[in-house]
């Protein structure tokens, strides 16, 4: 049953779908920084161990309050690494020996993607009434762009 919280059940579907994107890129740009934690290699590596690990943390956090913000919306909250691929504008990085450069830079692009969804969804939230999911896009919004910023610092 659709909660009543002054949303039409179109718009929670539009919105829905939207965040369901936003999940999954979210949730493949945290595997993505986990792997580029455990693998990390050369003399910057503890500053970038330990900043990708304070990354991938904020990230899960973030995974979870996007899937619950899905269910607010009454839609199913993806949850495989099938859905996610077909969702998902950042893409998984197979290659076994990525260097430290070339991990700043793909999550550099990966944080700007996700900044690009996130921004895509805010006209669906025009005459919807729900500032629940436009506090959580601002949110999500000002930390992949901070995140950004910080990591073309580092190759700039």
């Amino acid at each position: 049953m659709k909660l009543n919280i002054g949303i039409t059940e179109q718009k929670q579907q539009e919105i829905g779908k939207g965040l369901s994107q936003l999940l999954a890129e979210t949730y493949t740009l945290y595997l993505k920084t986990h792997k580029y934690h455990w693998n990390v290699t050369g003399p910057f590596f503890q500053v970038y161990h330990v900043m990708f690990e304070e990354q991938y943390n904020a990230l899960a956090l973030a995974v979870d309050e996007i899937a619950e913000r899905i269910r607010v919306m009454g839609e199913k909250a993806p949850g495989s690494y099938e859905e996610f691929s077909k969702l998902s504008g950042v893409k998984d990085d197979a290659r076994i020996d990525t260097s430290d450069r070339e991990m700043i830079a793909q999550l550099l692009h990966d944080h700007e993607q996700v900044v690009r969804t996130a921004k895509s969804i805010l006209p669906k939230l025009e005459n919807a009434n729900d500032e629940g999911t436009n506090s959580l896009l601002g949110a999500r919004i000002e930390y992949h762009e901070k995140t950004a910023w910080m990591l073309n610092s580092l190759i700039a």
